[in-house]
This record gives structure tokens, sequence and C-alpha cells, in this order.
């Protein structure tokens, strides 16, 4: 049985899936609640899904992983990154927002997501599994 999640960001004491750049060119970095990966549920295929969406988004993304039951920061890894420079200006172009997909394999027992972003906007960042 698949599942889809939302990764939530605590912003100002709540949780949040959207991140918006406070439009002051500072590097700002959050880091998204764990959710249960594969390797939690004791699927054998290991096989997930991310899909995000950005909009003027100049950052990075990253996912990171662990197979530790009771992670302490020490236990995370990089999984995924990928780099988002702001597009080039294009008068044709009626909707900025980019969405991106990528798949990864592994029997991971919790999954996270990075950002770390100085202009723009996460809209959101989605998992399957």
């Amino acid at each position: 049985m698949a599942q889809s999640e939302t990764f939530k960001f605590t912003v100002n004491d709540e949780l949040t899936a959207l991140l918006d750049h406070p439009d002051d060119s500072s590097t700002v970095s959050y880091t998204s609640d764990k959710l249960k990966g594969d390797g939690y549920y004791g699927r054998s295929d290991g096989f997930h899904t991310v899909q995000y969406s950005l909009n003027g988004f100049n950052g990075t993304v990253s996912v990171q992983a662990t197979l530790s039951i009771s992670p302490a920061e020490a236990d995370w890894f990089t999984i995924y990154e990928e780099s988002h420079a702001i597009p080039g200006s294009d008068s044709s172009v009626t909707d900025p927002t980019e969405s991106h997909i990528t798949n990864f394999t592994g029997n991971y027992v919790w999954i996270r997501a990075s950002v770390e972003w100085t202009d723009g906007t996460l809209l959101s960042i989605k998992i399957n599994h």
C-alpha cells in the first residue's frame, strides 16, 4: 500500500509545508520534521518518490535519511541534493512555479527534508512510498 505525506517545517512555533523567504537576501535554512520511511514499516522494496514545488527559488533542497530508530543529529545522511537558481526573465513564462521529482531506493527508517535558500518560495515537499 502506497503512502503519501507532506514534509512540515516548524516556523515561528507553527508547522507549515510552505516556506517563503523574507526578501532580505539572507540565507535561511530549515529542516523538516521526520517522516517514516519504508524501513520503519518493514517494506522490502525501499522505493521512495519525492516531489517538490518551487517558485522563484534560489537555493538547495536536500533529502536526508537515517537507519536509526531513535536518531541523533549525527545519524542523518544526505541521499538527494539539488541546487536551484532563479530562472532568467522570460516574458513568455506565465507560471514561474517549478515542480521536481526524484526517486531513491533504501530501507530508511526515517526521512526528512532540508532547505537552504536566499530567495523565493518552497511551496511543498511530498514523499510517496
